[in-house]
């Protein structure tokens, strides 16, 4: 027998693994603007929420998760059946290529957007189309080039707030879309996962109405909304019979009993917790916004999210200086050079709190004036 490399999949073959924010944790004295979580960090008693699940652990964790999905399901007025939970939402994200694409299948993704729909779709072996976002549009989908390319697709994807632009489309478009891919056939993967943070979301989601539509998957969870990234809980809402298929792939026991417990908890008795940082988010923007203006910084207008997406241009850097830039003054932002290379002059900041947001606007004012 010949000794050798035992070869991966032709799909492997040249794919890098995808790039990232919310690093600056592994630096000392940085305050990480780079990630687009809730500013406030989890909430306060989280550590005795945890605590509460620690007697469970010396069995398997329920596997149909069933506590937690009642919870979702009265969080969101769907049945249980119209639920999956997986290990955060890249979880879900995974699942969906993997239950439904083949190596003949294109989908459609717009870019940029966040790089792990394309890298589980181009795993499974899946052709990836790129529905280019421009500037001239403010980075907005145009719905008709949109369904124009979904002609024969498996698959759409829409990121709503879009990562990392924070552009957010209106409830009525996503459903005109949904609505025409569902005539055609396609599949419409909506990422949710960053809303909750964005006031009159109640308005924009599609999460509540999932059973209506035989082409609709939403993902959801709980790492932007409460901040705990570590703790890998999100959740996939569809139909029945798409559900049903999903868990089919979903691999056994994929969410710990810790994880439950939290979710259930956060769920059931947080969601104010949620809603408090979206308006003060809000409202912090507004000012953020126009005081980065006031020191020469473009910033444009008022994101429609939390989060921001800038070109560097007028100041003659690209990201990756930038950020170097500021990591001296004790802040990291996301060099959005990852996204391709005509975004090598953008970059990625979210909104926090009035002290921690005069920290970073003193901080562009020393990179950009000093």
């Amino acid at each position: 027998m010949t000794k050798g490399r035992i070869p991966p999949r032709a799909e492997l073959a040249g794919l890098p693994k995808t790039v990232h924010g919310g690093q600056a944790w592994k630096l000392n004295d940085v305050e990480d603007y780079s990630h687009n979580l809730n500013p406030f960090g989890p909430p306060e008693d989280l550590a005795d929420i945890v605590a509460s699940a620690i007697g469970s652990v010396g069995h398997y964790p329920d596997d149909s998760c069933a506590e937690l999905k009642d919870v979702i399901s009265k969080a969101f007025n769907i049945g249980a059946d119209c639920i999956t939970v997986g290990a955060g939402s890249s979880d879900i994200i995974r699942n969906v290529p993997n239950t439904f694409y083949t190596n003949s299948d294109r989908v459609v993704i717009p870019t940029p957007s966040f790089a792990e729909y394309t890298q589980q779709c181009r795993i499974v072996g899946a052709r990836v189309d790129n529905l280019r976002l421009s500037a001239d549009d403010d980075f907005r989908i145009d719905a008709d080039r949109l369904l124009e390319m979904a002609e024969g697709a498996r698959a759409v994807y829409i990121c709503n707030p879009n990562n990392p632009t924070g552009r957010v489309e209106p409830r009525d478009k996503i459903i005109r879309i949904a609505r025409s891919l569902e005539d055609m056939g396609v599949l419409l993967f909506l990422d949710e996962t960053l809303l909750e943070l964005v006031p009159g979301y109640t308005d924009i989601t599609l999460s509540g109405i999932v059973d209506r539509f035989s082409n609709l998957v939403v993902a959801s969870s709980l790492t932007k909304s409460f901040a705990i990234p570590g703790i890998r809980i999100g959740f996939g809402l569809s139909n029945p019979d798409i559900i049903s298929e999903m868990e089919k792939v979903r691999m056994t026991w994929n969410v710990g009993q810790i994880e439950q417990t939290v979710a259930t908890v956060l769920l059931r008795d947080k969601m104010d917790y949620v809603d408090h940082a979206a308006a003060v988010m809000a409202e912090e923007s507004e000012i953020m916004n126009s005081s980065l203006e006031e020191i020469g910084f473009p910033a444009g207008p008022v994101s429609d999210s939390f989060f921001y997406f800038n070109s560097l241009e007028p100041l003659g850097m690209d990201a990756a200086d930038f950020n170097k830039r500021m990591l001296r003054h004790g802040i990291m932002v996301r060099d959005c050079s990852s996204f391709g290379e005509d975004f090598r002059g953008y970059v990625r900041y979210s909104v926090k709190d009035r002290e921690r947001n005069c920290r970073f606007i003193a901080a562009v004012d020393a990179v950009i004036n000093g």
